[in-house]
Order: structure tokens, then sequence, then C-alpha cells
């Protein structure tokens, strides 16, 4: 059996100023990362994400979100593959 931790609040975790976006926030994984981990893939971000190199997300609570891959890059112009 697994136990789920809860989701913890940006602000109570991050010590940035400003604070970092929080687990809600649209702008999500432009927290600061605070443990990198390139040679598995991911990284943990300070509101308690952890980012994986496709940029799909494990939440705090648990729950698993697909990369946003595409949105980002649609968001971004310049880091366009080519």
């Amino acid at each position: 059996m697994t136990t789920m931790m809860p989701a913890t609040p940006a602000h109570s975790v991050c010590r940035h100023e400003p604070s970092c976006p929080g687990v809600e926030a649209s702008d999500r994984d432009a927290a600061h990362v605070i443990a990198a981990h390139p040679e598995q893939g991911w990284s943990l971000l300070c509101n308690g994400i952890v980012l994986f190199e496709d940029f799909g997300e494990l939440l705090p609570s648990g729950e698993s979100c697909a990369a946003r891959r595409s949105d980002l890059l649609m968001a971004s112009p310049h880091r366009r593959a080519c």
C-alpha cells in the first residue's frame, strides 16, 4: 500500500523572492529546480513537482500529468525544434 503526500503550497517550501508559481499555476514548470538528476531524466522543483525531461509531471498529490512539450514550445517560438 502506498500513501500519497498531501499537496503543499509553494509558499511553504519556496524561499525565493518573488515566490515560485504554485502547483495550480499554468506556469508551474517555471519554479526553481532544487534537485536535478539529468542522468535519470527528472528534476524536483521547489513547488514539489517532479518534472521529467519530456515535460511530463508528477504532482505532489501523486497525480501525473502528460507531457506539455508542444504547448510549451508554442509559447516560446525561439525554442521550437527544427
